[in-house]
């Protein structure tokens, strides 16, 4: 009874479960059957109108506002079951939640506005721009943050009403559970690649997890003093993949809310600073590199959609600078796909780096003199949600290579579960700024934080990265257009 009353009366559990209920809906794709193509997806505007539509085009139909509202009203049905069952207070939830999820979308909106999000030059020409910031549709993310840091400092009164539905580790838990089966797809189109980008991708694991991660522990409890609660997560988020590795980290190793959710924040924010950065740095400085360039966005930048994002701004600015320079053109593709197999790589480890934070926390860390560690206590701190994320993955992996021929359906599945897991991060975005306080970040170290990040980022992490991706993708290019 016991076991049962964890299963469900736990966010963790519960994010497992909510997680693979939309998997499992996304798999009636294999079937023909779009169970979730209405859900709504945000699209690079100018005329607020066509801000948003339906993901499928089986949907093309329905009024895009109604889209919205139908995807309200799923997310608040199953939220408002699995809180019911976490035993929160249903009307605050019900009313929290509803104001949450429409300023969120309204920051998603926002973030998608062209001269913010267009970083493809067809976007630019379609949209016809004389700039743009080229920040892709993840800046909803940092408006989302700062909109909800905005209602915490200075509405102080309204964000407590809020309180009840702010809960950033569910949406985020729940988010990887999702991710887990788009991974499993990109794993199975990096098999398909050339030998030595899979080999690139393989030494992106030990760079990230043996390299990177130590080395930003041990700076952040030699150099400024922090505990392990604080140096584990940090050097996850830092070193691994950003959000993800770090709420999984927090979960291993049981640290309070506050540390993940902290280093999550600046996570997207420095994300950001990489991706209006580097791309350039690569055009300037590797245009007759080009998978050098790729190799290096998929290991530097943080999160995997400005990665990936990174990528395709690479992709696009060296092949144009190799066609005016070198009169080369290349085939494109290839310099995204080299950035979007180096980071699928280092996703597919995050379940199994936190097993291992797990077992050593409970071995090493926490246990007292003569103690011997229960199988059973690395079950109880490993972040269930985990779970979920390697079942999403393995399915979707296995079915990819046991029918080859359903690999479209397979991304039509996972492309509309992602629209849900989209959401879910953009959720967790505001709700971190609706739970922080400044005067709280400040006292717990986060100016500390950041000089950690600066630091380990531009002082070691970007330029290692560069230095491997150019010892193992020197003097190889695309295919050449015309050869």
């Amino acid at each position: 009874m016991n076991e049962r009353k964890s299963q469900f009366g736990t966010e963790d559990w519960w994010a497992v479960w909510l997680g693979l209920l939309v998997f499992v809906l996304s798999l009636g794709s294999f079937g023909g059957l779009d169970l979730l193509g209405w859900v709504i997806n945000p699209r690079i505007w100018t005329d607020l109108s066509k801000s948003v539509a339906p993901f499928s085009k089986n949907y093309a139909g329905l009024n895009s506002f109604l889209s919205l509202f139908y995807t309200y009203l799923a997310f608040l049905v199953v939220l408002t079951i699995g809180a019911s069952l976490l035993r929160l207070k249903i009307g605050k939830f019900i009313y929290g939640f509803t104001v949450i999820f429409w300023i969120t979308y309204a920051c998603v909106i926002a973030g998608n506005y062209a001269n913010i999000a267009a970083n493809a030059p067809a976007d630019i020409k379609k949209f016809n721009l004389g700039w743009s910031l080229r920040l892709t549709g993840e800046s909803g993310l940092i408006i989302a943050l700062l909109a909800g840091l905005f209602i915490s400092n200075l509405m102080p009164g309204f964000a407590n009403t809020l309180r009840e539905a702010a809960r950033p580790e569910w949406y985020i838990k729940t988010a990887i559970v999702i991710l887990g089966a788009a991974i499993g797809v990109k794993a199975v189109s990096a098999m398909g690649l050339a030998t030595a980008v899979m080999f690139r991708g393989f030494c992106a694991i030990v760079e990230a997890y043996l390299i990177y991660w130590a080395l930003v522990y041990l700076m952040a409890r030699k150099w400024f003093g922090f505990s392990r609660e604080w140096a584990a997560p940090l050097a996850s988020g830092i070193s691994i993949c950003g959000v993800s590795a770090a709420i999984a980290t927090g979960g291993a190793i049981r640290a309070r809310p506050i540390i993940p959710i902290m280093v999550s924040s600046l996570v997207v924010i420095f994300a950001v600073v990489e991706l209006l950065l580097l791309p350039f740095l690569a055009q300037a400085f590797l245009y007759t590199q080009p998978l050098v360039a790729g190799a290096w966005m998929g290991l530097a930048v943080k999160t995997d959609g400005a990665a990936v994002a990174s990528g395709q701004i690479v992709d696009s600015l060296i092949l144009a600078k190799a066609l005016a320079v070198q009169n080369v053109k290349y085939e494109p593709g290839w310099i995204l796909s080299t950035a979007t197999t180096v980071k699928v790589f280092i996703d597919i480890f995050i379940g199994v780096w936190a097993f291992i934070l797990a077992i050593i926390w409970c071995s090493v860390i926490e246990c007292k003199p003569g103690e011997r560690v229960r199988p059973g206590q690395i079950w109880e701190r490993f972040p269930k949600f985990i779970i979920g994320y390697a079942l999403t993955f393995a399915i979707m992996l296995l079915i990819c290579l046991k029918m080859p021929d359903k690999i479209g359906a397979a991304k039509a599945g996972s492309g509309s579960a992602d629209v849900f897991r989209s959401l879910f991060f953009a959720l967790t975005f505001f709700s971190i700024g609706l739970v922080t306080n400044f005067r709280k970040l400040w006292e717990e170290g986060i100016g500390k934080l950041a000089a950690v990040y600066i630091v380990a980022l531009f002082g070691f992490i970007i330029w290692i990265g560069l230095g491997i991706s150019w010892i193992f993708f020197h003097g190889v290019t695309p295919p050449i257009i015309g050869h």
